[in-house]
């Protein structure tokens, strides 16, 4: 049987967009560097393995369940760059699933203004779930109409500037789904960025989580926030405070909460790699840990020129 958890990719990714936009993975989004070939992630709860292009492009992802159990991703792209076509293939007792594995497969066209038509199709060719991503001018995903058996719904995407906050509305069928207002304020010599994000069911406000990043990038608190339903107000359920090394890894994590405050630290090994990437990360005390497999792709020699 497939054990139930979160692929390692996941637990990685900290970008602010929400899961029905189409993401384009690159070696970045994986917390590596250089001219990375594969990667095995090896943990106690299970195996990814990711596999990119010479341009850092992700184009095959395998989670291992078990030695029978396994689910397969290929990522296709267009001589732009675009995502063309994602097959998700998964596994049972070694022989393919074609009711649980699907293609999904995209047509793009920029005029007048650009779109993006999803098609999602199962392996034993049943029509799943269209998709139509509508565009901005500034290349911003405005609108998104679904389409399935059950009905179509609309998605829509307000994005307000107010001086210096911009905030992005998601609604499903005019009903508020999500709100993220991004706003950036000086502390001392660099310019920290803080996301709020609100969480709605059936337009009302149920949960929010506020993050605040340095001038690096690097996630430096979070703070998550419940609904109140009797008071009518948000109150703060847990804060997280992140600390990092000088090389800029991270070595501790404090969770506090209204009763109790907890300590992770974390120690990183490192591979003999030009542009270095961490081959195992402890977590303590729990003394959790990950291993990471890296290969590369060959340095290109430079040509000689000729005095």
């Amino acid at each position: 049987m497939k054990k139930n958890y979160i692929p390692f990719f996941l637990l990685l990714l900290t970008v602010n967009s929400w899961s029905q936009e189409i993401q384009i993975f690159k070696v970045n989004d994986f917390d590596l560097n250089g001219k990375v070939k594969s990667c095995l992630v090896i943990t106690d709860y299970g195996r990814e393995l990711y596999e990119f292009d010479k341009e850092g492009f992700l184009t095959k992802t395998v989670t291992q369940y078990n030695d029978e159990d396994q689910d397969i991703t290929y990522y296709k792209y267009d001589q732009h760059r675009e995502l063309l076509e994602k097959r998700m293939e998964s596994y049972k007792d070694k022989l393919l699933d074609e009711t649980t594995s699907m293609a999904n497969f995209y047509t793009i066209d920029t005029v007048p203004q650009r779109k993006i038509l999803e098609k999602i199709i199962s392996y034993d060719k049943e029509f799943l779930e269209q998709q139509e991503y509508a565009f901005d001018e500034e290349n911003r995903v405005v609108k998104i109409t679904t389409s399935n058996e059950g009905g179509v719904d609309e998605t829509t995407m307000e994005y307000i500037t107010y001086k210096d906050e911009i905030t992005t509305n998601i609604l499903i069928n005019e009903v508020m789904e999500k709100s993220i207002r991004t706003s950036e304020r000086k502390r001392g010599i660099e310019t920290e960025k803080n996301v709020l994000t609100k969480e709605y069911i059936d337009g009302e406000p149920n949960k929010a989580v506020e993050k605040v990043f340095n001038g690096a990038g690097k996630l430096v608190s979070e703070e998550v926030f419940m609904r109140d339903i009797a008071k009518k107000k948000f109150t703060s359920e847990r804060k997280m405070f992140y600390v990092y090394d000088t090389d800029g890894m991270l070595s501790k994590v404090t969770t506090k909460t209204e009763n109790s405050e907890f300590t992770q630290e974390y120690i990183f090994q490192f591979d003999s790699n030009l542009e270095k990437n961490w081959i195992k990360k402890i977590i303590t005390p729990d003394n959790t840990y990950t291993t990471r497999r890296i290969t590369y792709y060959p340095t290109e020699k430079m040509e000689e020129k000729p005095n």
